[in-house]
């Protein structure tokens, strides 16, 4: 009897097993990808979005200074609507789908109280006009009717209420690490950039751990160690330094591409002038030190402290 029941258990942990690695086969979350799509809203059939430039153009899109092309995404970074990537989750490359997106889940219900009426003396002038698109208060929202000195605005996105036929297809799976950071960056902010990895052995100050009690009310005591850095290095262009989204959020995007990539730091390194002299600034492991580069040159800034002292005594 007993020999039966330990046969069912086994045969049960092989079974749940099995359906355990079905369930993860296929595209998870964390994978990189390469998709392409194009959305259309269900009712009008109008054009939302397409990688396809040939789509765009039938649709009287300008084309002009845009990219085409499929899109690098993050599954499970929230890059695409969540309906669409639960979908891909468990498929392969070159599989396609369709989701139909409810118009709560893509650009949110028609709400008529965001239709107000306000003074048009808010609106620029070259903006009051019915269809103009203007910026109130921070608010995003097209003109209906000016009467008077009124204005009736409606702040709903211009999709609101629409849902939305997605078509997709999975072109790729990105695996190559430098392709994946160029085209996570290249999502994030729009340029191409000139980047690589490297393992490097640094020293470090670490904190000395005693088994004393009584030294514990004393100074903590550290100690210089070596150890091993996975580092990208991404070239700081004139077109990465005066990108807006880097500007305003360069640590936000490091720390996403540290966890995203699994580095354990990020160098930021620009050239001034035709010396080929880098001046790196480090990301996700924390700033590179003066003392770290006079080190690097060769100077002992002891020795220039003490000059400098003489100098004005």
């Amino acid at each position: 009897m007993s020999n039966d029941s330990e046969a069912d258990d086994a045969e049960a942990a092989v079974e749940e097993e099995t359906a355990d690695e079905e369930t993860e086969s296929g595209l998870q979350s964390g994978d990189v990808i390469k998709l392409a799509y194009t959305a259309r809203t269900v009712e009008e059939g109008s054009l939302v979005d397409t990688t396809d430039e040939d789509v765009a153009e039938d649709e009287g899109v300008d084309t002009e200074g845009q990219e085409f092309g499929p899109r690098t995404i993050v599954l499970g970074e929230n890059h695409i609507f969540p309906d669409v990537e639960e979908d891909i989750f468990g498929k392969e490359v070159g599989d396609e789908g369709t989701v139909t997106i409810a118009a709560a889940d893509a650009f949110g219900e028609y709400d008529e109280s965001q239709v107000r009426t306000i003074s048009k003396d808010k609106i620029p002038e070259d903006d009051r006009y019915p269809g103009a698109h203007v910026q109130i208060e921070n608010e995003q929202g097209h003109i209906e009717t000016i009467i008077g000195g009124r204005a009736r605005v409606d702040f709903n996105h211009p999709l609101a209420g629409e849902d939305v036929e997605y078509d997709y297809e999975i072109v790729a799976e990105v695996t190559d690490r430098e392709e994946k950071a160029q085209g996570i960056l290249q999502m994030m902010l729009d340029v191409e950039l000139d980047l690589w990895f490297e393992d490097e052995t640094v020293e470090e100050e670490q904190l000395v751990e005693s088994d004393d009690d009584e030294d514990e009310e004393g100074e903590p005591e550290y100690e210089t160690v070596e150890v091993e850095k996975d580092t990208l290095y991404i070239e700081a262009t004139p077109q990465l330094t005066m990108n807006q989204q880097w500007m305003m959020g360069k640590q936000q995007i490091a720390q996403q591409l540290t966890q995203l990539l699994g580095v354990d730091r990020i160098i930021v390194q620009e050239e001034i002038g035709g010396g080929g002299m880098g001046m790196p600034g480090m990301m996700g492991g924390g700033m590179g030190g003066l003392e770290e580069q006079l080190e690097d040159a060769d100077v002992d800034a002891e020795e220039i402290a003490e000059e400098l002292e003489n100098a004005g005594e």
